[in-house]
C-alpha cells in the first residue's frame, strides 16, 4: 500500500496561526527502507554492468596491470615502449602536481587502457572460439584434437564465474546461409512430400528465384546482418508474434504442468504462496544475475530472460508492443470474476511464503461480488487483437480504468486462483488429465489474463501450472523457470505437517487491494466470447505419459532419443494418415546472440524410406534417418537453417515491394505435424531417485494447423517420455487419442525392430571372438 503509506506520510493544514505540520515515523520508515530497497537494487546492477564489461577479464585485473607496469618501471625498464612519456608530455601542466605524480598519472593511463586492450583481445578470441561448431558434428566417443584444444581454451578464457549475461557481448551473430545451400536443403526437405511434376515445378521455381530476384534479396538481408545484432529475431518476433491479429490464446500461448504424482499441499492459498515466492527469488536471481548461465558445452544467449516478469503485450491496430517495466512489487490476481493488487514487498523486504498465504486466504474469503463488467474482462484479451485495441484505447485509457489495467499490466505476473479441482485423480485420471490440460491452455476464456508474460494458475485442490504469451520468449526460458518453481517450492520452501506455507505472519498487513472498475454498457456487450469460445471448444487435448521406456533404453542402442522419438512421430502420422506430410520439430539458435528458434523439417527421405521399408532391412534403414535427422538438427542450431532465412528473404521482398512465386509458395505450405521438445535443463534440482513421484509433465500448445497435430514432449528420467498431443475436433480426420495411440504403438515397434539387430550384431560378434 505505497500510494496509502504516502498520503499519510505528510498531512498539513492552513490555519490563521499559520501551516500546520503533522509527520507519520512509521510511513515515513516505510517510505525510507522501501527507497533503500531500490537503491541497493541499483547499486547492484550499476556494479553487475563493470562485471560483464570486463568479462572474460575481472575488474580486480586492471589492479594486477598497473601493479606489474609499476614493477617493470621500478626496475628501469620501460614496457610502454616510450608511450607513458608521450602521455605525461600532453599532460596538463599543474603547479599542483610533482613530476612523479605525472610520471604515476601516466603510468595509470597506460595501465588502464592496456588492460581494455587485453579485455577487447581476449572478448575477440572468446568470440571466435563460440564461433567453431564442428564439435556438433563429431561422433560421440571419437573427439579430434582440434576439438580437445578448443574446449581448452574456451575453458581458460571462461574460467571465472560468469554472470547471467556475461557472455552476451562474446556471442557470435547468426550467420546468414549461402541461398544456394539454403535452396538446396530446401528441396531436399519437400522430395518426400511432392510428386515427380511438383517435385519438377518446384526446383524450376527455386532457380528461377535464385538466379534473379534472390542474390538481390541476399544483399540486403547481408547488410542487415552486418548492422544488427542477430538479422532474425526483431523481424520474427514482430511479423510471426505481435502482427498476427487473431487470438494468441490457443493459436499462440502456451501450458507448463504440475508434477504428475505429487500435489505438495491440497491448501489453495499455500501453494499460491509457495509458488509466487518461489518465482520471485527466481526473478531476484534474474535481476542480480545470480542465474548461470544456460550452457550445452558452450553458453547459450540469456537475452529472453530481460523481458521475463513485469512484461505485458498491449494490442495495437497493425501491430502488438511488448512493454517491459524495470521493477514491479505486486502481482495481480484473479478469483471469482475479482482483480486484486497483491503487494508482496513491505518496506523493502519480500513477505513470507506464509504472509502470502495469509494474503491469498484474504482474497479467497472476500465475499464481494465482481462489478458490473468485470467478470468476463479477461476476454478481451483471449479475442481477436483489434477489437481489444479499440475498446482499449476508448474505454481504459484514463481514469480508473486505466489504473486498474495499469495495475495487471504492470504487475510482475498475474495469478489466477481457479475454483476448480484439476489433475491426474479419481476415476477417470486419463480424461482428467486431458482436461487439466485444456484449462490451462485456454480456461473459461476470461480467467487468464492472456497478454502478460505469463499467468500462474492455482486450482482448489492445490495443483497448480501456467500459461505463458509467446512473442517474448521460446518455451526453453519459460520451462528453466517453471522447474526451478516446482523444485523450490517443493524441496526448499516446504509446507508444515497440516499443510501451511512456513514462516511468521504480521498481521498488520494491509488486506490486498480490490481493483475498481467503471465499464460501460456498450463495453459489456462487446465483451463477447464467442470467439474465444468456439476457439476453446475446438480444441482436442490429449496428455499420457509413457512408461514402457525412455532415454535409458533408447541410448544403449546407440540412438538419440530426439531423432528415435522423431521417427516415431513420422511413423504414427503415415499410420494414421496414410500419407507423409511436412513436419517442424522446433530448434534452437541461442548458440548465437539474440538467437531464438530454427525449424528442423524432420520428414527426410531417409525417414521415408524407413517407414516404408519392409521388416528385413528396417534397422539399418532406421539408424541412417537417425543419423540424418541428428545432422539436420545440427545444422538449424549452427545456423544453416532452411526456414528463418526463407522468412527474412520473404521480408525483403515485401519491403522492396515486390513478389516471388517460389517464396509465396514456401511460406504458405502447412505444417501439419508441428512438434517440440520440452528440456529439462536443471537436473541438480531433482533427484529422480530418491524422489521418483516429483516428475515433471511438462506443457503442451496447441495444433498449428487446422487439419494437423501439435505434438509437444518431454524425456523425463531414464525411463519415462510424457506428451502432449492436440487438435480440432472441426477436422473429423484428426483425433489426438488415436494419434496418441499411434506414438505408443510405434515406438514398441521400433524397439522391437532395433532390438532383434543388436542381439544378432551381439551374436555376431561373440562368434568372431571365438
Amino acid at each position: 500500500m505505497a500510494e496509502a503509506h504516502q498520503a499519510v506520510a505528510f498531512q498539513f493544514t492552513i490555519t490563521p496561526e499559520g501551516i500546520d505540520l503533522r509527520l507519520s515515523y512509521q510511513a515515513l520508515s516505510q517510505i525510507y527502507l522501501s527507497g533503500l530497497r531500490s537503491w541497493k537494487k541499483r547499486i547492484s546492477r550499476m556494479r553487475n554492468r563493470v562485471i560483464k564489461g570486463v568479462y572474460p577479464a575481472s575488474p580486480s585485473s586492471w589492479l594486477f596491470v598497473v601493479i606489474a607496469i609499476l614493477a617493470t618501471m621500478y626496475m628501469r625498464s620501460d614496457p610502454s615502449m616510450g608511450l607513458i612519456a608521450k602521455i605525461q608530455e600532453h599532460l596538463p601542466v599543474s603547479l599542483s602536481l610533482s613530476v612523479q605524480g605525472q610520471t604515476m598519472l601516466s603510468v595509470l593511463v597506460f595501465s588502464t587502457l592496456l588492460w581494455l586492450s587485453l579485455i577487447l583481445t581476449l572478448r575477440f578470441c572468446l568470440k571466435l572460439l563460440l564461433s567453431y561448431h564442428r564439435w556438433m558434428f563429431e561422433q560421440h566417443g571419437h573427439i579430434s584434437t582440434t576439438t580437445k584444444v578448443w574446449v581448452t581454451l574456451v575453458r581458460l578464457l571462461s574460467g571465472r564465474k560468469p554472470l547471467l549475461y556475461s557472455y552476451q557481448t562474446s556471442l557470435p551473430c547468426l550467420p546468414v546461409p549461402p541461398i544456394k545451400d539454403t535452396l538446396e536443403r530446401y528441396l531436399e526437405s519437400v522430395r518426400p512430400l511432392l510428386s515427380g511434376p511438383g517435385f519438377q515445378r518446384m526446383t524450376v521455381l527455386a532457380a528461377q528465384f535464385e538466379n534473379s530476384l534472390g542474390n538481390r534479396l541476399q544483399r540486403y538481408l547481408k547488410l542487415k546482418a552486418l548492422w544488427a545484432t542477430n538479422y532474425v529475431s526483431d523481424w520474427w518476433e514482430e511479423y510471426i508474434y505481435l502482427r498476427g491479429r487473431g487470438p494468441i490464446m490457443v493459436n499462440s500461448n502456451y501450458y507448463g504442468m504440475d508434477f504428475l504424482y505429487v500435489t505438495p499441499t491440497p491448501i489453495q492459498a499455500a501453494r499460491a504462496g509457495n509458488t509466487i515466492t518461489a518465482l520471485l527469488l527466481y526473478r531476484r536471481k534474474v535481476n542480480s544475475e545470480q542465474l548461470t548461465p544456460v550452457s550445452t558445452v558452450i553458453p547459450l544467449c540469456a537475452a529472453q530472460c530481460e523481458r521475463m516478469f513485469n512484461t505485458t503485450r498491449t494490442p495495437g491496430e497493425e501491430t502488438d508492443v511488448l512493454q517491459h517495466w524495470q521493477d514491479s512489487e505486486f502481482v495481480a490476481v484473479y478469483h471469482r470474476g475479482r482483480y486484486f493488487r497483491l503487494w508482496v514487498y513491505k518496506a523493502g523486504r519480500l513477505l513470507s511464503p506464509r504472509e502470502i498465504e495469509y494474503q491469498i486466504q484474504r482474497i479467497l474469503d472476500d465475499p464481494s461480488p465482481p462489478g458490473p463488467g468485470e467478470d468476463r474482462l479477461g476476454a478481451l484479451t483471449a479475442g481477436d487483437r483489434v477489437p481489444w485495441c479499440a475498446v482499449r484505447k476508448q474505454h481504459f485509457s484514463s481514469g480508473v480504468n486505466k489504473r486498474s489495467l495499469d495495475c495487471i499490466e504492470r504487475a510482475a505476473f498475474f495469478v489466477t486462483l481457479d475454483d476448480e479441482e484439476q489433475g491426474m485423480m479419481g476415476e477417470d485420471p486419463v480424461g482428467n488429465l486431458d482436461r487439466y490440460a485444456k484449462s490451462l491452455l485456454h480456461g473459461k476464456c476470461y480467467d487468464r489474463w492472456f497478454d502478460k508474460s505469463f499467468s500462474v494458475v492455482v486450482y482448489k485442490n492445490g495443483k497448480n501450472g501456467l500459461n505463458a504469451e509467446h512473442s517474448w520468449a521460446d518455451a526453453p526460458t519459460v520451462a528453466h523457470l517453471w522447474e526451478f518453481t516446482l523444485a523450490t517450492d517443493a524441496f526448499q520452501l516446504g509446507y508444515t505437517e497440516d499443510g501451511h506455507c512456513k514462516g511468521e505472519v504480521e498481521r498488520s498487513l494491509p488486506p490486498p487491494q480490490r481493483l475498481t472498475w467503471d465499464i460501460p454498457v456498450e463495453v459489456r456487450v462487446s465483451i463477447s466470447l464467442s470467439v474465444a469460445q468456439a476457439l476453446a471448444d475446438d480444441v482436442d487435448c490429449h496428455v499420457f505419459p509413457f512408461r514402457d521406456f525412455g532415454k535409458g533404453r533408447i541410448k544403449k542402442l546407440k540412438i538419440s532419443p530426439d531423432a528415435f522419438i522423431q521417427l516415431a512421430l513420422q511413423l504414427a502420422y503415415y499410420r494414421d494418415r496414410k500419407t507423409f506430410c511436412l513436419t517442424y520439430e522446433a530448434s534452437m539458435t541461442r548458440l548465437f546472440r539474440e538467437g531464438r528458434t530454427e525449424t528442423v523439417r524432420s520428414c527426410s527421405n531417409e525417414g521415408c524410406a524407413f517407414v516404408k521399408a519392409s521388416l528385413p532391412h528396417c534397422a539399418r534403414l532406421f539408424r541412417l534417418a537417425a543419423e540424418k535427422h541428428q545432422n539436420l538438427y545440427r545444422l538449424a542450431m549452427t545456423g544453416s537453417g532452411i526456414d528463418r532465412h526463407l522468412f527474412c528473404l520473404y521480408v525483403v521482398s515485401k519491403y522492396l515491394g515486390v513478389e516471388s512465386p517460389f517464396l509465396t509458395e514456401v511460406l504458405s505450405e502447412p505444417w501439419r505435424l508441428s512438434t517440440s521438445q520440452t528440456p529439462v535443463q536443471q537436473l541438480e534440482l531433482f533427484d529422480m531417485k530418491n524422489h521418483p513421484d516429483f516428475i515433471s509433465l511438462g506443457g503442451g500448445f496447441g495444433p498449428v494447423a487446422d487439419d494437423g497435430y501439435g505434438v509437444s514432449y518431454i524425456i523425463v528420467g531414464e525411463d519415462m517420455i510424457n506428451y502432449h498431443v492436440s487438435c480440432k475436433h472441426s477436422f473429423s480426420e484428426t483425433d489426438s487419442h488415436r494419434f496418441g495411440a499411434q506414438i505408443s504403438r510405434a515406438l514398441l515397434d521400433l524397439l522391437s525392430v532395433l532390438t532383434p539387430a543388436k542381439s544378432e550384431n551381439s551374436q555376431a560378434q561373440d562368434k568372431k571372438q571365438q
